[in-house]
């Protein structure tokens, strides 16, 4: 049961306790026990202490309301709530204050031109200003783009309030790829978790990112149920602990969750770093072209091809580092590179210009190859330029062989400059590997 004594939850530090309660919720810290000061004083977030079940949490309720400090009963009274109704009520106590925040306008049009300016959705963008009325002092906005294989990548933008004013930083975002699929429609992925005040009605958290979900469900240390459906009474289990151990995966589902997602931080500046599409691409592996970097020793700018460098361990933030290949003194020209294939679409001016910037782009780009057989053929191509070539790929994602689609090499009869040509191009594929 829970303690229903009124009380008066108005204070000025209700936005620091909110956002102090969700953090709690993240982690997974169900219930919350607090003492309540003189009416004098507001409720601060240091009187809030958080436990990750109800048992925990009325063992210390009752140790901190044996002196008598029962509610109603004495002057500072002590109580408990779970950590979802202590924020409803919080929010609630606290409208008109959390409502009336002051919001700088001009803060809202900077933040949505950096957003958009990094590629990042109409949808994502218009969720800013009601969070940003809130005056909460952190939140995120998240959006999917679709990845590799009918796999989604997750984005998850942070906005924070500066310590010192009201505007609002966006300073970074996260993205995630990995094995899990997206939500069927009309389902969506959700945590079910014990409720011990009531057993036959479990906990329900409700999840659109299936990384999200899976992150959630595997910090829970009861028992708990790792789901997909359309409601809690309609639902497909995917994955459940008992006593925090899990004792079963679906064998559908096995890949998905022991699968190991590629997640990477993207700091960026008033727009300006790595867009959206950039990024989703990076975390799948792919390489991206950048022509505003900025050497910070010496404040000069430079273009470079850029991958996330798998094969070096991750920073102390657990990032992984960068493999920068400079243009264009690496050596590899994308347009030349492209002109030794037979690709059809080459051909065409404005088509031509659309997938450089693709490529630069990181993406994988949908073509029509003639083949050693002098048949067209459908697929994907993406650009490599650590190889300083190019890979192909079916509409199911399985690498070809480029060789296939090779132009014939041009004849040179000049064979002293043969060998010059070729002392240079071995060069080249040394600087390459």
């Amino acid at each position: 049961m829970s303690t229903k004594i009124d009380m008066n939850l108005e204070t000025k530090h209700a936005q620091a306790i909110i956002n102090l309660l969700e953090d709690a919720e993240d982690v997974g810290l169900s219930h919350v026990v607090f003492e309540m000061r003189p009416t004098d004083m507001d409720l601060q977030p240091h009187q809030l202490e958080f436990f990750d079940t109800l048992g925990a949490a009325l063992d210390h309720w009752e140790l901190k309301a044996g002196g008598g400090n029962l509610p109603g009963d004495a002057e500072f009274p002590v109580y408990y709530r779970s950590t979802a109704e202590m924020l409803e009520e919080i929010k609630q106590a606290n409208a008109n204050y959390l409502n009336h925040q002051n919001m700088n306008l001009n803060n809202l049009e900077d933040i949505k031109k950096e957003a958009a300016n990094l590629g990042f959705s109409q949808q994502s963008i218009d969720q800013l200003e009601p969070q940003m009325r809130t005056g909460t002092g952190y939140f995120n906005v998240r959006e999917q783009l679709p990845g590799d294989n009918g796999l989604p990548v997750d984005l998850t933008l942070h906005l924070r309030k500066s310590n010192e004013s009201e505007y609002y930083n966006l300073n970074k975002f996260e993205a995630v790829a990995g094995k899990i699929p997206p939500a069927v429609p009309g389902q969506q992925y959700m945590v079910l978790t014990e409720n011990k005040e009531n057993p036959e009605r479990p906990l329900v958290k409700t999840f659109d990112s299936g990384y999200e979900a899976v992150a959630f469900f595997k910090k829970q240390k009861g028992n708990s149920e790792l789901a997909m459906g359309e409601s809690p009474e309609a639902k497909k289990n995917l994955a459940s602990k008992e006593n925090g151990t899990v004792n079963y995966v679906n064998p559908d589902f096995k890949q998905a969750y022991f699968g190991n997602a590629v997640s990477q931080t993207f700091y960026v500046q008033k727009g300006v770093g790595f867009t959206a599409q950039q990024a989703a691409n990076m975390v799948q592996g792919r390489t991206v072209h950048r022509d505003n970097m900025l050497n910070p020793a010496s404040g000069e700018g430079y273009r470079a091809w850029i991958k996330l460098d798998f094969d070096q361990a991750k920073d102390d933030y657990g990032n992984y580092k960068l493999k920068q290949m400079n243009d264009p003194n690496f050596g590899f020209d994308l347009d030349k590179t492209l002109n030794k294939f037979k690709i059809k679409e080459l051909g065409e001016p404005a088509q031509k210009a659309a997938i450089l910037q693709a490529l630069k782009n990181g993406d994988r780009v949908d073509v029509t190859v003639t083949g050693k057989d002098n048949k067209e053929q459908k697929v994907q191509m993406e650009a490599r330029p650590q190889f300083k070539t190019l890979d192909f790929y079916t509409g199911k994602g399985d690498k070809m062989k480029r060789e296939l689609y090779q132009k014939a090499p041009a004849q040179n009869l000049d064979l002293g400059k043969d060998k010059g040509k070729g002392k240079e191009k071995g060069e080249d594929q040394s600087m390459g590997i």
